[in-house]
C-alpha cells in the first residue's frame, strides 16, 4: 500500500476472509500444476443446470431480453414464486411481497440494509454461514453469537436466546437448513422462536437457501409460523443455478416501498436473462430432474455419513438437509486450518476448516461437502484413509 494511499472504512477491519474461498483458489492452483484433487470444500451442485432452464434461457437470449428489468423482478418469475409456496406449502405470498435479487447475498445485503442501525444486535448461531456476520458489521450492528451444539440439534433455542440477547437485540437470524452443521427447525421450533422475538419486538429472518434439499418427510418454511418474517431463498442450490446469480427474498407487504427503492439503488435488477431463464424452475419437467438429483445426494450423504465415522470422526448429527456434514476432528487435530492445510497440500482433498463459521469450538470440526460424484467421494475417502489410519 502506498504511503499516502486512502484509509479504508474502519468497519471493513471486522470483515473476515471467506476461507471457502481460499481453500478453492488454492486447490485451483494445484491442479493448474497437475495434481488431482477432490473437492469436498465448496457447496456448489456438481449437476449441471437442468436442461429445461438452460433452454428457457437460450430462448431469453434469443428474443432479446437482454435489458434491465423492474428493479423487484419480472412479474412472471414473482408470480410463479408465489404459486410455489401456494402449492408446496399452502402459504399465500402476494407478489408484491417477493423482491428478485442477484443471488441470496443480493437479499442478505438488501435486507442488513433495510433491517439493521448501528449498535443493534443480531443474534445467530455459532457455527453458522460466515457472510451473514459480515452483512451484520457492514451496517454497522453487532452480531451476537449463539453457540450451538449437539444438545440443540446446531440450532438456537429458546433457553439460548434468552441467554445471549441483550439489551440492543433488535432480530434472530435463523437458518434452516444450516450452514455448516446441516440440521434444520421444525415447525414446533419455529413457532417458539418467531414468538419469542415478536413478545420482544424483534424481527426474525430466515436463511431457507437450501430448502428442497432436505432429507426428511417435510421441510417447512418459516412463514408458515410467522407471516412477518423475512425469507432469504435462492436459485442456486435446489434448482442448481449457482453461476446465473439469482435468488429471492419474502417480506412484509409494509416494506414494499422501501425494498423497492432499496433494490433500484443496490443493483438496478438481476439478470435478465437468469430471471426467464428460471421461469423454468418450477415445470413438473425440471421439479422432476431436481428430485432425482436430491435422491442422488441423499445417497452420498449417506455414504459420506458412514464412511467418516469409521475413519474416527466425530459427527454428531446426520445431515438432515443442506450439502455439508460437520465433523469433528478431535482424533487427529486440534488445529482445524492446520489439519485442512495438510490434507489438501499433502493428500489432495479439500476441506473446508471450522474457522470460516464462528467462534464455537471451530478449531475441533471440518465442513466436508459431498457436491461431488460418488467415485470422487470414494477416491477422498481413500486418500483420507491413508493419511489418517
Amino acid at each position: 500500500m502506498l504511503k499516502n494511499s486512502p484509509k479504508s472504512a474502519e468497519r471493513t477491519a471486522k470483515i473476515t476472509p471467506f476461507r471457502v474461498m481460499t481453500v478453492l483458489e488454492r486447490a485451483s492452483q494445484l491442479e493448474a500444476g497437475g495434481r488431482s484433487i477432490i473437492h469436498m470444500e465448496v457447496g456448489e451442485p456438481d449437476f449441471v443446470t437442468a436442461k429445461p432452464i438452460i433452454e428457457a434461457g437460450q430462448q431469453a437470449l434469443d428474443n432479446g431480453h437482454i435489458h434491465y428489468t423492474a428493479a423487484t423482478g419480472i412479474p412472471q418469475l414473482k408470480e410463479k414464486i408465489s404459486q410455489y409456496y401456494l402449492q408446496k406449502f399452502d402459504v399465500v405470498v402476494n407478489v408484491d411481497r417477493i423482491c428478485v435479487t442477484p443471488g441470496a447475498s443480493g437479499g442478505l445485503s438488501l435486507l442488513s440494509h433495510l433491517l439493521l442501525n448501528p449498535g443493534d444486535g443480531i443474534l445467530l448461531a455459532d457455527p453458522g454461514y460466515p457472510c451473514n456476520r459480515n452483512f451484520i458489521h457492514l451496517a454497522g450492528a453487532e452480531p451476537q453469537l449463539v453457540p450451538v451444539n449437539k444438545e440443540s440439534n446446531f440450532q438456537p433455542s429458546l433457553t439460548l436466546l434468552d441467554k445471549f440477547a441483550r439489551h440492543n437485540t433488535t432480530g434472530v437470524w435463523l437458518a434452516t437448513p444450516a450452514n455448516p452443521t446441516g440440521t434444520i427447525l421444525d415447525e414446533k421450533s419455529l413457532r417458539e422462536i418467531t414468538q419469542w422475538a415478536r413478545a420482544r419486538n424483534a424481527h426474525v429472518l430466515v436463511d431457507e437457501i437450501y430448502q428442497g434439499l432436505h432429507y426428511l418427510d417435510e421441510l417447512p418454511t418459516a412463514l408458515k409460523e410467522d407471516s412477518t418474517a423475512f425469507i432469504v431463498n435462492s436459485f442456486s442450490k435446489y434448482f442448481g443455478m449457482t453461476g446465473w446469480r439469482l435468488g429471492w427474498i419474502i417480506f412484509p407487504p409494509e416494506y414494499t416501498e422501501i425494498v423497492t427503492t432499496l433494490a433500484q439503488n443496490l443493483f438496478i435488477s438481476a439478470s435478465s436473462i437468469a430471471q426467464f431463464a428460471a421461469l423454468a424452475a418450477f415445470e413438473p419437467a425440471t421439479i422432476e430432474i431436481l428430485e432425482e438429483r436430491r435422491h442422488q445426494f441423499r445417497k452420498r450423504r449417506d455414504f459420506l455419513y458412514k464412511a467418516l465415522i469409521e475413519l474416527g470422526f466425530c459427527v454428531e448429527t446426520k445431515t438432515q438437509g443442506g450439502l455439508y456434514i460437520y465433523a469433528g476432528i478431535e482424533q487427529f487435530s486440534t488445529d482445524a486450518e492446520q489439519f485442512c492445510m495438510d490434507m489438501l497440500e499433502n493428500h489432495g482433498v479439500a476441506l473446508t476448516p471450522g474457522v470460516d463459521f464462528g467462534d464455537n469450538a471451530c478449531n475441533k470440526y471440518v465442513r466436508f461437502a459431498f457436491t461431488t460424484e460418488m467415485k470422487n467421494l470414494q477416491q477422498g475417502i481413500d486418500r483420507l484413509r491413508q493419511a489418517l489410519v
